[in-house]
């Protein structure tokens, strides 16, 4: 980062702190918007309040539910958003460009274009890339769920997969999500519907931490899931699931919680000693896919107390990971309600992210913004 940028930033958060004095309910959002907006440069992004080393993300909208909306693919086609993404965020994944069916839609047949660009993108705007995914039971294409593989042929499949993709991106990628989802909410493994796990069994698994490894030994290498927030059956299957790794020298280094909330729900209370109890183990941990959906009727907007609800959740979800050591990244999926993925797979729910579909900050992003600031100027990190 630069030195004048960093001034900004301490400036800025300064700012903000002496703006906004206490959680950042929606109606404290236009003192830290004008506070924001005076610091030295210009209005400060998420990533310039963030502590020293603490990656602020965000999914970058692509492939998957976009490639049936009425828009152009959102990353090279809309500059504001574009320009958002380079100027907010400090590590950003792709959404679906690096899932299997988009990146190699055919036998033998790789599509990294798309990759390639955020990649670039990333290295242009000093930014990590996080890697997403390796080992997933959904998003896999036609070719590869429906064939007729043997053992060995499958177990090829992967490997070369992992080498080719992971190879591609040596040194480029900050972590990867090998192994995603692997687990059902009562913590068995998915024997059904994850192809891997189903045809060749839990061992592969481990193979695929170490293919990825070998790949790339520089990148950490993580489990990713949904409903891991709480200690819980699912997480106690991961929390066994790394020490058994661990025993065995299987590269393993992290362990992220996805963080799709929903309003309707409670927050979970657990989150920060969950994180805990895994860093404690000696692995990293991350928030990797963190929206906080609400309960709008059709035609309507969220209310000022949704709003603030919302706003608590993400500002709950980051101090949880700024509590914990080793859990230096925290990441939004996706950051405008104009790409949000909610609405598509949630019917009822949505208005998840920190800003509107024209991009105005919402009180979830000045939930946010003063946390990060708080963080930066109570105990900056190394």
């Amino acid at each position: 980062m630069k030195p004048t940028r960093t001034v900004a930033a301490v400036l800025g958060a300064s700012a903000l702190l002496a703006a906004v004095p206490a959680a950042l309910p929606a109606t404290a959002a236009p003192a830290a918007e004008r506070a924001a907006a005076a610091a030295p440069g210009g209005p400060l992004a998420l990533r310039d309040l963030a502590p020293e080393g603490f990656r602020i993300g965000t999914a970058v909208a692509g492939g998957g539910h976009h490639v049936d909306q009425p828009y152009p693919d959102p990353f090279p086609n809309d500059r504001q958003y574009r320009r958002l993404v380079g100027q907010q965020f400090s590590s950003l994944s792709p959404e679906n460009q690096m899932k299997w069916e988009f990146i190699h839609p055919e036998q033998g047949t790789y599509r990294f274009g798309p990759a390639d660009e955020i990649v670039r993108f990333a290295q242009r705007h000093g930014q990590v890339v996080r890697g997403h995914t390796l080992l997933w039971h959904s998003q896999n294409p036609a070719w590869l769920e429906e064939g007729e593989f043997t053992k060995p042929q499958l177990r090829r499949i992967l490997r070369d997969h992992i080498r080719t993709v992971v190879g591609r991106y040596k040194g480029k990628i900050q972590q990867w999500d090998v192994a995603n989802e692997i687990f059902l909410d009562d913590g068995s493994l998915r024997t059904q519907d994850n192809i891997w796990i189903r045809e060749l069994g839990p061992g592969i698994i481990e193979d695929a931490f170490r293919w990825a490894h070998q790949a790339d030994p520089a990148a950490k290498l993580f489990f990713n899931d949904y409903g891991v927030e709480s200690d819980n059956a699912k997480s106690d299957a991961y929390y066994a699931l790394v020490q058994e790794f661990q025993a065995k020298g299987v590269p393993v280094d992290g362990f992220s919680v996805q963080a799709h909330l929903s309003t309707r729900y409670g927050f979970p209370g657990d989150l920060q000693a969950n994180l805990q109890r895994f860093a404690d183990l000696g692995v990293e941990t991350a928030v990797t896919e963190l929206d906080v959906r609400m309960d709008v009727p059709v035609g309507e907007q969220p209310t000022r107390a949704q709003q603030d609800q919302q706003a608590d959740y993400y500002r709950q979800a980051l101090e949880a990971c700024l509590s914990v050591e080793g859990c230096d990244s925290f990441t939004l999926w996706g950051f405008t309600d104009k790409y949000s993925w909610v609405p598509v797979f949630f019917q009822g729910e949505g208005f998840a992210t920190v800003m509107t579909e024209d991009f105005r900050r919402k009180p979830a992003y000045y939930a946010v913004a003063y946390r990060l600031a708080e963080a930066k100027a109570s105990y900056p990190r190394g």
